[in-house]
């Protein structure tokens, strides 16, 4: 009877593997990419995309080099999503490419207080509320260093602030 019962697990353990393999009901839809294929897989990106995202700001941030193969920029030119009337979303939709996972997952992406979440060419101030655009509008510029370190030192009394709330 026993070998009886640890047949039927083994079987009932086999099939449920082989099932899980096909999508999920249950997993969150992703937007299909309109570029071609990672060359390294979609599983790879999807298990190695943070370590390759900070590897990559390394290079840019502490190297100067500005021309990385895999840059957030480079992203959205293959994974922008679009509404149901084909227009793109940024990072303030649940239809966003980033946010269908990270949203699936409570994985809060800080990214777009500061990156844009579209590809360029895509007015992210339409969305009301949308402070993820870029740390200055594209209508504002700085004038010169003495705008840029009054920048800074507002964002660190901010962040000070809030520290010690």
């Amino acid at each position: 009877m026993i070998r009886l019962v640890l047949l039927i697990a083994l079987m009932f353990g086999a099939a449920t593997a082989l099932s899980a393999q096909e999508r999920s009901s249950l997993w969150p839809e992703i937007p299909a990419a309109t570029g071609a294929p990672h060359p390294e897989g979609n599983e790879y990106w999807r298990r190695n995309h943070m370590n390759l995202m900070r590897h990559d700001r390394d290079q840019t941030m502490r190297d100067g080099n500005r021309e990385v193969e895999a840059s957030l920029k480079g992203c959205f030119d293959c994974h922008a999503a679009a509404d149901g009337e084909g227009t793109i979303v940024t990072y303030e939709s649940d239809k966003h490419f980033c946010r269908s996972c990270h949203d699936f997952v409570a994985v809060k992406v800080d990214c777009f207080m500061c990156h844009r979440s579209t590809p360029e060419g895509v007015d992210e101030t339409a969305d009301e509320g949308a402070d993820h655009a870029a740390i200055l509008s594209p209508r504002q510029t700085l004038a010169d260093i003495g705008d840029l370190v009054a920048y800074l030192k507002h964002s660190n009394r901010t962040l000070v602030v809030e520290a010690g709330q």
